[in-house]
């Protein structure tokens, strides 16, 4: 009955998926492999998981679909990552083996996943509703028998309120119970397990016992029944599950408040000049749609018509509105406050910084802490012990009260409870990264959380890191022949081409800019170091090619002594040799000095490591009060540091610009990256600061400390309630109903001592503002 009634929903979501199965809809939620070709990674949803047996469960059945290379799924978040190669297989055919499960996959970002889990939260409230009004009658009916003595109500009398009871019962079972039933069928037929493969089995063997009583009540069960148990660990067990659920949308759904910011649809301005409804997923470069107050920019566009302030806090740390009129641009995800303006779209989706945030977010939500792994591998082996112990309790009383024995094995069904365990670390992982979104640090991976409480050493690169970002240029030396602005012109060409901070200055102080460019050929960036290229002459008249080679960077990059001076400069050179030197007045960042005492006082070591000569590293390093600075470090060197630093036994975290720093970065055990012009999808940082200052440092690592201390302590919870409560329940001390109100509550308490954290980070960031 049960596999017939899941049939139709199976075939009706299959055709709803086949839809998905279209080329042009997989960028939606999925991404293309930039080194495999036909390999995509998509995000998605799962529907109708409990612990981390589910998510275990639904991994198992994607790897065994061919053409599905990886699945990692979240049981706290919800949210998986899947990566499956388009000659093999379609998103729909992996759906379905998820389906076959008993579990819905929904694309993330979907705009009808919101709506399905209103809809799923509406049917559990109406099944805890009915659980909670049969289990107060029946309490009603079962009161008597418990106050009074056997011979003050007759026997007919008693057999009544069994029958009325049963009857009660029976909305229960068929009703509110549904859930558990089903998800264990599927269990059963897949020959899987899952937390509410035992919770069922107890839920039957329940009713089953007290139905045996109430129809024989001479019979080997007719002592006593269990309908008031039944009916209040059934009300207990979905209570805990929809507190659960609620407080999991603070927890983990902080980090998807953040994704599905975006509104599900816009108004688009037709050809026929008429306004539109039309979903996010049609949006194209250069439509115009029009946005009013309080909404959120769907994509990256250009005012056309209208005035208006936004918010662009999330993305760019800027807390006070921002004035945006006709010509200016505005920022996908960023919030229009006052006034309805029509823009026309530049970019969508990934392409937008707001859709690169969305994909460092996604990668957090799905990632797994190693202390979470541990938890993930002994899940399964847990519920299995779980149902022999269950067994063995009812063998071992069967002969004495077959009725009290299976009573016993119930509550040991009920009682242990895997979830909190495996609950402990995402649930204080995810929300603590969801208190960094909203304070705008995005996270690349929950292990980083973990990591970065057992750092000792921070080290910092010094450009762009500890000074501003922004730099004056002061002086320009040049070679005999060369005049100050035929220099900074080619500079300023070769500059355009690189993220560094310098290179942005100097194209900044080429205030002569024309349409005029050097003809640059062969353009190479070298991390950290500088850029190289060719450059053809447009002015050569005797018909020779005139070529040259040219160095923008450092003055080892240009094969040059290092020059003298505590001034950041920069130098640039031809295969002749020195060109010129650019001369730069770098100021310390307004925080960089409270952050490092603060580091400081948290314990941690501060170095600076940095590719500017070692004058200007010290100069800096003094005003910082920074014991430790190297200069002149070729990104080869500064790894070479941090593997000597590890190599000691310490914990590095590395702080720089996220793009010129990249092997360090990935070196290094916890990873920094600052700066609004930083590529996001570049930069393989565990930690990005959309703000470009150090403020919410201290505070990430004030918040992962606090973390692994929750982390602990829920797993402390966990451990304790479970080694208490089954012996108690083994030895017949535990009641059904007290069972089930005890599991209900061992999952609350973990995820209610990790809402702790994200108001603590709101605090400290403010703080430190």
């Amino acid at each position: 009955m049960a596999q017939q009634a899941l049939l139709p929903d199976l075939e009706v979501l299959t055709s709803q998926w086949s839809l998905l199965d279209h080329a042009q809809e997989w960028s939606d939620f999925s991404q293309a492999s930039a080194l495999e070709p036909g390999q995509w990674t998509s995000s998605v949803v799962f529907e109708g998981m409990h612990c981390t047996a589910c998510a275990i469960n639904i991994e198992e059945a994607l790897m065994s679909v061919p053409g599905v290379k990886s699945a990692q799924i979240s049981a706290a978040s919800h949210r998986g990552r899947v990566v499956w190669s388009a000659d093999q297989t379609q998103p729909s055919q992996w759906m379905r083996a998820v389906a076959q499960l008993g579990y819905r996959t929904v694309p993330a970002n979907d705009a009808l996943a919101n709506e399905a889990r209103r809809e799923d939260a509406r049917k559990m409230l109406w099944r805890w509703s009915v659980a909670g009004l049969c289990m107060m009658q029946v309490m009603m009916y079962a009161t008597p028998v418990y106050m009074s003595e056997p011979q003050d109500i007759a026997p007919d009398m008693v057999q009544l309120l069994r029958w009325a009871s049963w009857v009660l019962s029976l909305p229960v079972l068929f009703f509110s119970c549904m859930p558990f039933f089903k998800t264990a069928w599927l269990d059963l037929k897949q020959r899987k397990i899952s937390m509410d493969l035992p919770v069922a089995i107890g839920m039957g063997v329940t009713f089953v016992v007290s139905t045996m009583g109430t129809f024989e009540p001479q019979g080997p069960f007719g002592a006593e029944v269990y309908f008031d148990s039944f009916t209040m660990f059934v009300f207990f067990l979905l209570t805990g599950r929809w507190l659960e659920l609620r407080l999991r949308d603070k927890t983990a759904g902080a980090l998807e408040a953040v994704m599905n910011r975006l509104p599900d649809a816009v108004h688009r301005k037709s050809l026929n000049g008429l306004w539109e409804l039309t979903t996010l997923r049609h949006l194209r470069v250069q439509d115009v749609i029009q946005v009013k107050p309080g909404e959120a920019f769907a994509a990256d566009a250009n005012i056309v018509q209208g005035e208006t302030q936004v918010d662009e806090a999330l993305l760019t740390g800027e807390s006070k509105p921002l004035p945006r009129s006709p010509g200016e641009r505005v920022l996908a995800g960023s919030l229009n406050l006052t006034g309805t303006v029509e823009v026309q779209v530049l970019s969508v989706g990934k392409q937008t910084r707001f859709g690169q945030m969305v994909a460092l977010m996604e990668s957090a939500a799905v990632s797994k802490p190693s202390m979470a792994l541990l938890a993930d591998r002994v899940a399964k082996p847990f519920l299995w012990g779980v149902l022999l112990v269950a067994a063995l309790a009812a063998a071992w009383g069967w002969q004495d009260s077959p009725a009290h024995a299976l009573m016993v094995a119930v509550s040991v069904l009920i009682v242990t409870c895997p979830c909190a365990l495996s609950l402990a670390t995402p649930a204080a992982m995810l929300s603590a990264a969801g208190a960094l979104a909203r304070a705008g640090v995005m996270l690349r991976s929950l292990q980083a959380l973990q990591s970065l409480a057992q750092v000792d050493t921070v080290i910092f690169d010094k450009t762009g890191t500890l000074t501003q970002e922004d730099f004056s240029l002061q002086r320009i030396l040049t070679r005999e022949g060369v005049s100050d602005q035929q220099a900074l012109f080619l500079a300023a060409g070769l500059a355009k081409h690189s993220l560094h901070p310098v290179s942005r200055s100097l194209v900044r102080a080429n205030v002569h800019t024309s349409d005029v460019q050097p003809q640059l050929e062969n353009i190479q960036e070298f991390a950290g170091q500088g850029v190289q290229a060719t450059w053809r002459q447009s002015d050569n008249r005797d018909g020779v090619d005139n070529r040259k080679e040219l160095r923008l960077g450092s003055a080892a990059f240009c094969g040059l002594p290092s020059m003298q001076g505590d001034v950041l400069q920069a130098c640039l050179s031809d295969q002749e040799g020195w060109l010129a030197t650019f001369e730069f007045a770098e100021t310390p960042r307004e925080e960089a000095l409270a952050t490092l005492q603060a580091l400081k006082q948290m314990g941690l070591r501060v170095r600076v490591l940095s590719g500017d000569g070692q004058a200007s590293v010290s100069h800096l390093a003094a005003r910082l009060n920074i014991a430790d600075a190297m200069g002149a470090c070729s990104p080869e060197e500064k790894l070479q540091q941090v593997k000597l630093e590890q190599a000691q036994g310490h914990r590095v975290a590395m702080v720089g610009d996220g793009l010129n720093d990249g092997p360090v970065l990935a070196g290094a055990d916890v990873s920094f990256a600052l700066g609004q012009a930083l590529p996001l999808a570049q930069s393989k940082a565990d930690f990005v600061f959309m703000a470009s200052d150090l403020k919410p440092l201290v505070a990430t690592f004030c918040l992962s400390r606090k973390t692994l201390q929750i982390v602990r302590q829920n797993l402390i919870w966990a451990a304790v309630y479970n080694f208490s409560c089954v012996p108690l329940a083994v030895l017949g001390y535990l009641p059904a109903w007290l069972a089930g109100l005890g599991m209900a509550c061992s999952s609350l308490g973990v995820v209610l001592n990790a809402m702790r954290l994200s108001k603590t980070l709101q605090f400290d960031v403010k703080g430190l503002a």
